[in-house]
């Protein structure tokens, strides 16, 4: 009988992935349980934007290296839970597998360059408009029915958008608005990544995230290469230190973490803790990177956050919950 106490977090994944029933209740009851995993796991995605200041190098770059250290890491974990990569239905999904690694990836390439122009919170803010913009694609794209509560919360989280603005505060400057400008184009980005998932239907979960991450990889080489070069030399310690965290931490093991703590989570569960993410990365941007954040951008970022989430517990029982980091 094995030592349930003695197992280690690969060994209870692997376990997890190849049990069903009262054995897997059995397993979790001894080891970390799925809501602290997923809630582990947003407070990391929370302070992406914390590590992320402290890296020197171009947001095409660290894209690039954020996807090669994930896909080395999830290369491990696949390994450690004896998981296969479905060859098979990758081929009958590549187009759109890779159509959606080269939208993740220069996802994250305006996503670094929001938290440039503007602060942390604003930024992340920005980019949780992501679910508002899959909301209203959804009637176009699949002939789903926007419902008057759809059409309540685009039009509240729109105002926020517009409060997170900074409207007649004319010292934001421009690069306040750019970067809102970055942030909104990765939420685009990020929304369109959520959109092809829908149509990806024989590889689901950490298998098309990492397949994602090589397409992600294999598009950012050649754009690096024509754009900012290799710069790694230019880092000190600490930005090896967070440029690994990014990769390893931020991208590789969290989304091991987010995608087994999914599996075990109803989905209404999961999307309350999944706004973990964008009040860490405030609380972190108020606190510790000491960004101002005015009262009426505070009130667009709830107005965003408050009807987003009110929109997916509305439909949390009827559809697939993304989630939306890595954002991140």
């Amino acid at each position: 009988m094995l030592k349930l106490k003695q197992l280690n977090f690969w060994k209870t994944l692997a376990i997890l992935e190849n049990l069903n029933g009262w054995e897997k209740d059995v397993i979790l009851k001894y080891s970390i349980s799925p809501k602290l995993m997923l809630i582990i796991s947003m407070a990391i995605f929370g302070t992406l934007g914390l590590f992320v200041r402290h890296i020197s190098v171009s947001p095409g770059e660290l894209a690039l290296y954020r996807a090669m250290l994930a896909v080395i890491m999830l290369l491990v974990f696949f390994l450690a839970t004896r998981q296969k990569i479905p060859f098979r239905a990758i081929k009958r999904e590549l187009p759109l597998l890779l159509l959606s690694g080269v939208a993740m990836g220069f996802n994250w390439i305006l996503l670094f360059q929001a938290y440039k122009y503007t602060t942390v919170s604003v930024a992340t803010l920005s980019y949780y408009f992501a679910p508002v913009i899959v909301t209203v694609a959804c009637p176009v794209l699949f002939k789903e029915k926007m419902t008057a509560k759809s059409w309540i919360c685009f039009a509240m989280s729109t105002l926020g958008i517009v409060l997170i603005t900074g409207v007649g505060d004319v010292a934001s400057g421009s690069n306040h608005l750019f970067g809102i400008a970055f942030g909104l184009g990765a939420a685009c980005l990020y929304a369109t990544v959520v959109l092809l998932n829908k149509f990806i239907k024989r590889v689901d979960g950490i298998h098309r995230t990492f397949l994602q991450f090589v397409a992600a990889m294999v598009v950012l080489m050649p754009y690096v290469g024509v754009t900012s070069g290799v710069t790694l030399s230019a880092l000190d310690a600490t930005g090896w230190i967070c440029l690994l965290v990014v990769g390893l931490v931020h991208t590789g093991l969290n989304y091991c973490l987010y995608f087994s703590s999914l599996k075990e989570l109803p989905g209404q569960k999961a999307a309350i803790l999944s706004y973990i993410d964008p009040l860490m990365a405030v609380m972190i941007s108020v606190s510790i990177l000491g960004e101002r954040l005015s009262p009426v951008q505070l009130l667009g970022g709830l107005l965003i956050l408050g009807f987003t989430l009110w929109n997916e517990l509305h439909t949390g029982k009827k559809k697939n919950k993304q989630h939306f980091t890595q954002n991140c």
